[in-house]
């Protein structure tokens, strides 16, 4: 598997957790395993999910307006809840639930018509499957119970029942590439057996004799998958290949209905920012309600950061990461041809920003939206090897974006930083 040209210059995608547990607006999943609701009570959402207001046509026309490229949807989390009409069980929204809806079929259709990369995420572990708590991760100790949803007790172990979940497992996730055939597999859940229980090389084959071009992230134990996968923190040290942050709106992955701490459009723009600066993918999480509506503050939100988007998409298209730390006092990006470099600002100047390291002459910065050219001015230097610091002025604030000002910095040459000058 090799990472594919259009997810490095995707930029931002949307996540999606739906599922029953936004019936009682719950942690999805994890809200039985902890012991916050019963299994059984947890299975009731089955019958009051209705999927009544799911569009997947607006949820498209959504996504792409949000600047997004890319989508990714729960096809099945650690609940066992299939959101497609599964032939390996009944445990499915076709048909065990009111709404009796392909979810799936109809958001693959709508991003494809929209022209946005479709993504499926699938869980590899099955908390309600009665075959799944059947053998022990190797060399856990005996006299750790663990959960009983996850691992059976010392001495109760089944292999034939795992073998069972693996074809189980396989039968699935077969279902979804041949139904399918995504751009992305979002894997999950793979923390609870180690590779040669799950046996992933097997996983890994059956992926690319089916789908070669499919991305895969890198959530398959062994070292498997395609890219890097952060969860809800930028990292200070971003990774060397391929990554994605996968980051929620609020502080809930799926619908719950007492979460309002939803980020600002300006610390989203932010973190979009920071990340496809260190070179990643933000994969921005969204929770849309039993009923399928997507809430107004999620929306809102999403449109603004594309509204911020489109009008600084040369800053963000077709670039790769930027500067490194130090260089510039928040996040960069340079172009693909390295001849220009945007400088991304989330504070006002007190007088300029400047740029430390720079070889190259600065030819022309321009505030990105505007157009408007700022006085440049260069000091130190001179010795081999040494870059000093150049200064660029803003004469007038009226320029500047309100929530992220982008300036375009136009280089004699392609980009030559000093990131390493000493002098005996």
């Amino acid at each position: 598997m090799a990472i594919q040209p259009w997810f490095e210059q995707a930029k931002l995608g949307i996540f999606l957790h739906y599922g029953i547990y936004a019936v009682n607006g719950i942690a999805e999943s994890w809200s039985f395993f902890t012991g916050e609701i019963s299994h059984e009570d947890y299975l009731k959402q089955l019958d009051g999910f209705t999927a009544s207001k799911f569009d997947a046509e607006a949820w498209a026309g959504l996504f792409e307006a949000a600047g997004a490229r890319y989508a990714v949807l729960t096809s099945k989390h650690h609940d066992g809840v299939a959101l497609y009409d599964t032939a390996a069980n009944d445990l499915s929204t076709v048909k065990a639930t009111p709404a009796r809806r392909d979810i799936v079929s109809e958001y693959v259709d709508a991003l494809r018509a929209h022209g946005l990369r479709v993504g499926l995420y699938f869980s590899h572990l099955d908390w309600t499957h009665p075959d799944y708590a059947s053998v022990r991760p190797a060399g856990m100790p005996a006299d750790e119970r663990g959960n009983p949803y996850a691992v059976p007790a010392a001495g109760e172990e089944d292999p034939a029942a795992w073998e069972r979940f693996l074809t189980f497992h396989r039968t699935q996730l077969t279902e979804i590439m041949d139904r399918f055939a995504p751009d992305l597999l979002w894997f999950d859940g793979d923390w609870e057996r180690d590779p040669e229980q799950w046996r992933m090389d097997e996983v890994r084959d059956l992926i690319v004799a089916k789908l070669p071009e499919t991305v895969v992230n890198g959530r398959m134990r062994g070292g498997f998958g395609d890219y890097a996968t952060p969860e809800q923190g930028v990292p200070i040290v971003p990774p060397a290949g391929p990554w994605e942050l996968c980051v929620t709106i609020n502080d809930s992955w799926g619908f719950q209905h007492d979460d309002h701490h939803y980020k600002s459009v300006r610390q989203l723009i932010r973190l979009f920012a920071e990340t496809i600066g260190g070179g990643g993918n933000l994969l921005l999480d969204v929770g849309p309600r039993e009923d399928g509506s997507i809430p107004e503050e999620q929306v809102s939100r999403l449109r603004e950061l594309g509204d911020w988007i489109r009008r600084h998409e040369r800053a963000v298209f077709g670039t790769t990461r930027g500067l490194p730390n130090g260089a510039f006092y928040g996040a960069s990006t340079v172009s693909a041809d390295r001849r220009k470099v945007y400088l991304f600002a989330f504070d006002r100047p007190n007088e300029y920003f400047v740029v430390r390291g720079l070889r190259n002459k600065v030819l022309k910065a321009t505030i990105v939206g505007s157009d408007v050219e700022l006085r440049i001015d260069r000091q130190g230097g001179g010795i081999e090897g040494a870059a000093g610091w150049t200064y660029l002025y803003v004469d007038s604030d009226t320029a500047l974006d309100r929530d992220c000002t982008v300036v375009e910095l136009e280089l004699e040459g392609e980009l030559d930083l000093a990131e390493h000058h000493t002098r005996d």
